[in-house]
């Protein structure tokens, strides 16, 4: 009878949750998105484009982009991909750099906060 071959514990691989991927290997080792920082607040909405091909995007992008055609925030798109916030961005930043997403902030999100409507909250909690 010929013998079992015999299997190989990997460090990369989890019995239960199947292969495990590293964030790093789904940016190619980017940490940064490609433009200025997302708020985590802010809406992504997919825009209607020539589809660049499964040669340019990941799965990953694919993802975002099939998630994104209602309105979603950032935050709420990490969560329901489960992937990081900081793979989310650069991701993110893949695809508007491709035009296939547009971001908007909300205005509160991208103005100042006004020092006086803090100091009306503090004094108001105080009172309480």
């Amino acid at each position: 009878m010929p013998a079992e071959p015999r299997r190989v514990a990997h460090d990369w691989l989890d019995h239960d949750a199947g292969p495990v991927v590293r964030p790093y290997a789904m940016t190619q080792g980017r940490v940064a998105a490609e433009g200025n920082e997302f708020d985590l607040v802010a809406f992504v909405v997919a825009t209607p484009a020539d589809d660049p091909g499964p040669d340019v995007l990941q799965p990953e992008h694919h993802a975002i982009v099939a998630a994104s055609w209602e309105p979603i925030s950032v935050v709420e798109l990490a969560s329901a991909l489960d992937l990081s916030i900081g793979v989310i961005r650069v991701l993110l930043g893949d695809l508007r750099s491709a035009g296939l997403i547009s971001l908007y902030e909300p205005p509160a999100a991208s103005q100042p906060h006004d020092v006086d409507v803090l100091k009306a909250v503090v004094n108001g909690l105080r009172a309480l």
